[in-house]
């Protein structure tokens, strides 16, 4: 039978998460009874892909448990609130939680909405090294800035310093957030996770 979505369910966004005009990354944290490891696996490979297809979504991925754990981590990036509300409340989604609760005895929601959601969209419980990330950080506010240097500033050379100075923070900013690091989390995510 399948179950009907309820706003106080910890598995759909609340009101404040589903308005958000930013991307969100969620994190389902799973403990999946040692028995049912290969079919919560198969299960997670089918929900993840499903997720992967619907309007809005930016990445998925799976984090298996390290020695000693029995906890995955299924990531979801989505372009904003509302496009995870509706996955969050759609019928496939609704349909594979009922497949899932025999093979996971809990499961804990995480979701991060605007700009720290680039730094947790590929970030496992153990992350790789911390100046991957920060080199990373680093090129990508260089690239804007050169960016901006060459194609902008030479158009806006006569407005006062502090115009020009918050046009480039927010151009900086909004790049980096909406475009640049959501991208680079996702093609270096293997990099920046150590492997």
């Amino acid at each position: 039978m399948q179950r009907r979505p309820d706003p106080r369910d910890p598995a759909i966004a609340p009101a404040h998460v589903a308005g958000v005009a930013e991307p969100v990354t969620v994190t389902v944290a799973r403990d999946v009874r040692p028995d049912q490891r290969a079919a919560f696996e198969q299960w997670a490979g089918e929900v993840l892909g499903l997720a992967s297809e619907f309007p809005g979504n930016l990445g998925t991925s799976m984090l298996r448990p390290g020695p000693g754990s029995t906890r995955y981590h299924l990531v979801y990036r989505f372009a904003d609130g509302e496009s995870l509300a509706r996955w969050e409340r759609s019928t496939e989604r609704q349909a594979a939680l009922t497949r899932v609760e025999h093979l996971s005895a809990t499961a804990d929601y995480a979701r991060v909405a605007g700009l720290d959601s680039f730094f947790t969209a590929m970030t496992p419980p153990r992350p790789g090294p911390r100046w991957r990330l920060t080199v990373l950080t680093i090129a990508a506010v260089f690239a804007i800035t050169l960016g901006f240097q060459l194609l902008v500033a030479p158009y806006v050379g006569s407005w006062p310093l502090p115009v020009r100075l918050l046009l480039s923070a927010t151009v900086v900013v909004v790049l980096l957030g909406q475009v640049v690091m959501p991208r680079l989390t996702r093609w270096f995510g293997p990099w920046l996770r150590g492997r």
